[in-house]
């Protein structure tokens, strides 16, 4: 029986265990953690349940297929509910628009905001709907470890139904004029790692994703998710081991021969890297075996990591849906001070998610649960006083858009930044998310989930293909164990 390891128990680790262990293999992941997740961590405090991480469930038909494989169901491990509103926007004190679950009426929040301009949105969303189609069968299961994967009649054809070539900004102005629906259009992007003059129009899919399949919530929180994806992965005999800080990948002649954690040694056929790919590779690698140099690392460019305040208030706040967006100042300079001019922004746009509104488990009765997160450059000198300053622009502005006073109700706060993902996750210059989705960072161009120095370690995540999210993650590990099988059997 072969024996494989994964280093990290997030979403693509978990995914490449379960799958692996189909095959005649053992399997155990290590996690320096207490328990799984990765980014997708949980912690209580006060009463309240905070998820650490990803709050958006998009794409549920990755999560659905994921658990079906094994012949199982979503259903029998969490409890899915489809928000509606999906959310909303705030534009200014005096303007916000809920995003309907059903298309019919965003068409007509759309009339509003741009009159003559649902049919528009019709033939946008349905050509989102053909690149979604074309991306999820013909591109994103691919491992991208050579051009000539790409080298097919059918998917050069694809590629440019997939408008790869055309930066997401033009091709969203060919459809609409107004700036708001541009903005609700662009906010995905800014999470993909880019602006919209940077970015592919390729992932005009996400609005697809967004509008059509829906914003889900899993009762209980996301990490619901993970819990569910451990238990299918302990009834298929995947071993976890927590606590453990794996130290070295031992490799000889070429071959991983296994890891030392917690200063123990433990025997591999095969290892499947899902932690940070820059701290793996520069840290428990050899340099005669790095595949990537510093100087490679340092000219990658980075989705933004991000300013999280866990906050626990003791009355409910009017006028907050489940997702809620804050476009209230100047959207442009926020994304110029992440990506091209990298600064602590001033007045930034903020996303807040206040779960409580959909499940009253994660809130004392009467209380509201909010995760507030500011989107930063990664790579930024992080310290207290940025972040406090950052908090208070951002609850004033709040108390002002919902009218309501909400700073003195405050009884928990927690803050967490670049400092905090470096340290929990070794994560590359604080990043939140992994690599920008640009052009010149898609697929073949993405750091390569295998290694030629080391013919049986195998890298999975959001710093390979096929990017950020939890979709892409646990395809990701799915993709790394196929990669896995053909090198062992």
């Amino acid at each position: 029986m072969k024996k494989v390891i994964v280093i990290g128990a997030g979403f693509s680790g978990i995914a490449a265990a379960t799958h692996i262990s189909l095959l005649d293999s053992e399997v155990i992941v290590f996690d320096n953690h207490s328990h799984p997740g990765g980014r997708a961590r949980k912690f209580e405090k006060e009463g309240f349940t905070f998820d650490m991480g990803p709050s958006w469930y998009w794409m549920p038909d990755v999560f659905e297929n994921h658990f079906k494989h094994f012949g199982r169901a979503v259903s029998d491990f969490y409890t899915l509910k489809r928000l509606d509103p999906s959310y909303q926007i705030y534009f200014s004190s005096t303007e916000k628009h809920s995003i309907p679950a059903h298309l019919n009426q965003i068409f007509k929040l759309f009339e509003i905001l741009e009159p003559y301009s649902s049919n528009a949105l019709k033939q946008f969303l349905a050509e989102g709907q053909e690149k979604y189609k074309v991306a999820m069968s013909d591109f994103v299961f691919k491992p991208s470890l050579s051009i000539k994967e790409y080298f097919d009649l059918r998917l050069l054809k694809a590629a440019f139904k997939l408008h790869m070539f055309t930066a997401f900004s033009k091709y969203t102005s060919r459809f609409f004029k107004d700036s708001r629906v541009l903005k609700l259009l662009e906010f995905p992007i800014l999470f993909l790692g880019g602006t919209g003059d940077q970015t592919p129009a390729m992932y005009s899919l996400m609005n697809y994703a967004d509008m059509v399949l829906g914003t889900w919530y899993p009762m209980g929180g996301m990490f619901e998710i993970v819990s569910g994806m451990e238990k299918l992965a302990k009834e298929k005999h995947v071993l976890f081991k927590y606590n453990e800080t794996v130290e070295k990948i031992v490799i000889k002649n070429g071959k991983a021969t296994g890891i030392i954690s917690n200063g123990v040694f433990y025997e591999a056929d095969a290892i499947i890297a899902s932690a940070d790919y820059h701290y793996i590779e520069q840290n428990l690698i050899a340099p005669e075996f790095r595949k990537y140099s510093t100087k490679y690392w340092e000219k990658r460019k980075m989705s933004p990591s991000c300013l999280i305040f866990y906050i626990g208030v003791n009355k409910k706040i009017d006028g907050l849906e489940h997702h809620n967006l804050m476009f209230d100042t100047d959207f442009n300079k926020h994304a110029q001070q992440i990506y091209n001019t990298p600064s602590w922004p001033e007045d930034p746009a903020v996303y807040i998610c206040a779960p409580s509104i959909t499940d009253p488990t994660v809130a004392p009765k009467g209380y509201e649960n909010l995760f507030v997160l500011i989107p930063l450059a990664a790579g930024l000198s992080d310290n207290e006083t940025e972040r406090e300053k950052l908090y208070l622009n951002v609850m004033k502005r709040l108390e002002i858009l919902t009218n309501q006073s909400i700073l003195p109700n405050v009884i928990y706060k927690k803050s967490y930044a670049m400092n905090d993902f470096a340290k929990d996750y070794n994560a590359f210059k604080g990043n939140a998310y992994g690599l920008s989705n640009t052009l010149l960072q898609t697929a073949f161009l993405k750091p390569k989930m295998t290694n030629k120095k080391v013919s049986n370690l195998v890298y999975t995540g959001q710093l390979t293909v096929p990017g950020p999210g939890i979709p892409s993650s646990i395809i990701s590990g799915n993709i790394a164990a196929q990669l896995i099988k053909n090198i062992l059997f």
